[in-house]
């Protein structure tokens, strides 16, 4: 059986740092794979550019999401995952510094599946990250990957 992947999406060098430190102190072993941008989740959620040929029914377990991201941000990913018939279902946690509200509706409104704010303090940062972790990872049974049929 394959090892379920967490695709962390941050394109800021110390909160991917804390993040991966954050899940291996909670011992989450998973593979991390990181995109710094959201064209670079794209192309890992559909397989293409530097991701073409990966097996697209080894889906994440989870995609953590920052909003703020250089070429296409957060917002316009959530937006293209949902809107795709082979990755509707994929489970995704924004993961942010933002507070704002506008930000929580609109997250919700193009269909995250959760909102967590990155807390500044590292203890604090740590257990928000081994609670997601813990949820995503243990506790919830994520929906089966579509397949689409080939035909011929």
């Amino acid at each position: 059986m394959e090892t379920k992947v967490i695709l962390l999406v941050e394109d800021n060098p110390r909160d991917e740092a804390l993040t991966i430190r954050a899940l291996r102190k909670c011992n989450i072993s998973n593979e991390i794979v990181v995109a710094r941008d959201g064209v670079e989740a794209l192309d890992y959620l559909f397989a293409r550019g530097d991701h073409a040929g990966r097996d697209m029914t080894n889906v994440p377990e989870v995609v953590l999401l920052d909003l703020k991201l250089p070429r296409m941000d957060g917002f316009e990913v959530l937006a293209a995952v949902r809107s795709n018939e082979l990755t509707r279902r994929q489970p995704i946690v924004i993961f942010t510094s933002s507070d704002e509200e506008e930000d929580r509706i609109r997250g919700y409104d193009l269909g995250v599946n959760s909102f967590v704010r990155k807390p500044v303090d590292f203890d604090q940062f740590t257990e928000a990250t081994r609670q997601i972790g813990l949820y995503w990872l243990l506790t919830n049974m994520t929906a089966p990957p579509v397949v689409k049929e080939i035909d011929g």
